[in-house]
């Protein structure tokens, strides 16, 4: 759909609610009125965007009652397309054809705070020795707290060789060192009998790869 055909039915839309419209009033694409109530503005765009978030923002300069409008989202884009909307306090309109929904009002945003997430994020944060990743990164796997854990039991295995749960968790200084060997999400470990474990071909691999993050685990 082109810009210009939301425009018809968003103007019925908003017409079927006893607003004056008008299009193209200022540098605004849609601008309704009701008796002595704030104008509505809207703005059409033929995809939802970053310049379309910008008008709308911009829009906001002139009243509450701000808009975006464009075709029918897909169900993937929805939810992050509505999350962004609520952030902004911004509204948004999708037409299907004929058919205008509006899918959200403009309302000044509050967030909820997700209490676990942040306890989550601090957690990893202590956990985590020295600061191994640059930010942006994305070449490699990112060394998280639990990959530094593993990394400390491959590093006492290869100087070591196989060796006792216990004795690897004690040398290590890793806690959790059982989870992680019997576990063995990356598939460092080889288990050589009941409570033994040696370091796989992969592990062995995992040393080289990361080298430069080993020095903060020592």
């Amino acid at each position: 759909m082109a810009e210009t055909d939301l425009y018809l039915p968003i103007k019925r839309f908003l017409e079927a609610q006893g607003y004056d419209v008008k299009g193209e009033i200022g540098r605004c694409d849609v601008v309704a009125v009701r008796g002595h109530e704030a104008p509505v503005i809207v703005e059409l765009k033929a995809a939802f965007n970053l310049k379309l978030l910008l008008q709308g923002m911009e829009r906001q300069s002139v009243t509450d009652a701000v808009y975006l409008a464009i075709p029918a989202l897909s169900f993937k884009a929805r939810k992050d397309v509505h999350g962004l909307c609520r952030r902004m306090g911004l509204g948004l309109l999708t037409v299907h054809g004929k058919i205008v929904e509006a899918e959200i009002d403009p309302a000044p945003y509050a967030p909820r705070k997700n209490q676990r997430k942040k306890e989550l994020l601090l957690k990893e944060f202590n956990r985590r020795r020295g600061d191994p990743n640059a930010g942006g990164s994305s070449k490699r796997p990112l060394v998280t707290a639990y990959r530094q854990d593993a990394l400390r039991c491959a590093m006492f295995l290869d100087a070591q060789g196989a060796a006792a749960v216990a004795a690897i968790r004690a040398a290590a200084k890793v806690e959790r060192a059982a989870a992680i060997l019997r576990s063995d999400v990356y598939g460092w470990f080889a288990k050589r009998e009941r409570g033994v474990y040696g370091l796989s071909v992969e592990g062995k691999s995992a040393l080289t790869q990361f080298s430069d993050a080993l020095p903060l685990l020592s």
